[in-house]
């Protein structure tokens, strides 16, 4: 199996390549962004380890230029950037998993190892319930064929419906992932946020999609 590890730390690189090649794995370095895209480009690794912060062109900006590309190779985050917002970034962007620095070697090789076992196709980053439509990576909602015009965290906060379809999701579970806030029970913003983006998402169709389940939260799904 090939590693890239994209890192511009030398310390932290030099540590993953001898330890992946202890474990069996043949292991290349870039320590900058377009280094990486480069290498990625040219010939085919099983899986990418990738920083976010690096010289020139960013972790994010590396893994949506390969992905736009064709570079359908899993995506590791590894970084000290350990904000909800940035994980969900990381995940909206195209990467399989996201590891936040400093970590355990261990664990590291358990989540490169399960990424693997997967194989080499990624899950689809179009999601669709009905006639919804998000496409995580160009950030496009559509509902009928319209394009639906949603802000940032209305995007956000349909994605995270969408992903986690059919389940029941709490207010403060939604704050948590969408703000990156600890819920405060007097605050009304989750339902200020909800009555939004259901008037771009149910109120003009027929089909509602957005429940309410009393006393608990919201889900995303079809009811008779």
């Amino acid at each position: 199996m090939k590693v890239l590890v994209v890192e511009d730390e030398h310390k932290t690189s030099a540590y993953l390549k001898r330890g992946l090649e202890e474990n069996g794995f043949v292991v290349d370095v870039a320590e900058t962004g377009e280094d990486g895209i480069q290498l990625a480009a040219m010939q085919p690794y099983d899986l990418i380890v990738l920083d976010v912060l690096l010289p020139g062109r960013d972790g994010w900006t590396v893994v949506t230029d390969l992905r736009r590309r064709g570079v359908e190779t899993p995506v590791l985050f590894l970084t000290a950037r350990d904000a909800v917002r940035d994980r969900v970034k990381g995940f909206e962007l195209g990467a399989d998993d996201y590891l936040v620095k400093p970590f355990a070697f261990s664990e590291l090789l358990a989540r490169i190892r399960s990424l693997l076992r997967r194989g080499p196709a990624r899950q689809s980053t179009v999601l669709r319930l009905e006639d919804l439509e998000v496409d995580l990576a160009r950030h496009r909602a559509l509902r009928d064929g319209r394009t639906l015009d949603l802000t940032p965290k209305e995007f956000q906060l349909l994605s995270l419906l969408l992903q986690r379809c059919g389940e029941v999701l709490s207010r403060t579970l939604i704050a948590e992932q969408v703000w990156d806030i600890n819920f405060e029970s007097d605050s009304n913003l989750v339902e200020v946020h909800m009555r939004r983006l259901r008037s771009k998402v149910d109120d003009p169709f027929e089909t509602k999609l957005i429940q309410t389940v009393r006393g608990v939260g919201y889900v995303l799904e079809k009811r008779a």
